[in-house]
């Protein structure tokens, strides 16, 4: 009898390098078009499920989009603009080295208050000061 056949296997140990940290982190040309995408869908008042729902994704996806997690392919690109009904080079607008940004426009910044209002609590926020204000502006809130 073959001795190989007689002996027990021993588990093969594969060492995996750890990724360096460039590839780890998105491009910030993916983080810009993420940032871009919670913008315009905030300006147009559509939520992120109505988003997801309209191009077919899980409201996951979407989310890993905004956050650079998953890189948005051209195809769905695409198809987030014409459900937002804006063009696709609207996701570009304000990135750095961008040949349209150059002739005059200003990048957009980077603001921590759109992340805000992109997510459920700075929508209730805002829809609990819109009732306020158009409550007030009616006369149907009593003055303190």
């Amino acid at each position: 009898m073959r001795k190989a056949l007689v002996e027990p296997k021993r588990p093969r140990v594969i060492e995996a390098w750890p990724k360096p940290e460039t590839e780890c982190s998105p491009h910030p040309a993916d983080q810009h078009v993420g940032r871009q995408i919670a913008t315009v869908r905030v300006q147009s008042d559509v939520s992120q499920a109505e988003l997801a729902r309209s191009i077919g994704i899980s409201f996951k996806q979407l989310q890993k989009y905004k956050s650079a997690r998953n890189q948005v392919s051209a195809s769905m690109l695409y198809e987030i603009a014409k459900s937002l009904g804006v063009p696709v080079s609207r996701s570009f607008e304000g990135l750095p080295g961008n040949d349209e940004t150059n002739r005059g426009a200003s990048p957009l910044p980077v603001d921590d208050r759109i992340d805000f209002v992109a997510r459920a609590e700075g929508r209730r926020l805002i829809e609990g000061f819109q009732r306020r204000t158009s409550r007030r502006s009616i006369g149907l809130e009593s003055r303190r």
